[in-house]
């Protein structure tokens, strides 16, 4: 089975995006198998990531951000704003795709984890992610 899902983002940060995926794993009717994540976006990113402090969010915001900073002089892809480059960068240091185990038809996660889309762009709207669920 393979459908899509839209994140909406709007701003930097971590978009916790796990219920919506608990829903299409559970009406998918795959006991057991794999969910295959994908974001079609080069400025967004995918990750697994605490869901019980939001402390744990801001601190991975801020850390990557002052990693990863706009304005660089060495950046020359600027046509798309000064967060556009840093967003590219900051995605390829993540990852684009997630693989999750289901199990007893149910996301394999542990008990604080949740899936988030992490948008690196400022003003970024809705992040659409393929879902492939195979057994």
């Amino acid at each position: 089975m393979v459908t899509t899902l839209s994140v909406k983002t709007g701003r930097q940060g971590l978009f916790e995006f796990t219920s919506q995926l608990d829903t299409i794993v559970s009406g998918s009717g795959i006991n057991n198998g794999l969910c295959s994540l994908l974001i079609q976006h080069t400025s967004a990113s995918l990750t697994i990531q605490e869901n019980a402090d939001p402390s744990a969010k801001v601190d991975l915001e801020n850390w990557m951000n002052r990693l990863v900073q706009e304005n660089d002089p060495l950046y020359t892809h600027t046509l798309e704003g000064e967060d556009d480059m840093p967003a590219h960068i900051k995605a390829a240091l993540t990852s684009t795709t997630l693989s999750i185990p289901i199990m007893n038809g149910r996301l394999a996660l542990g008990t604080w984890q949740g899936v988030y889309c992490w948008e690196h762009r400022h003003h970024a709207g809705h992040r659409q992610i393929v879902v492939h669920i195979g057994s």
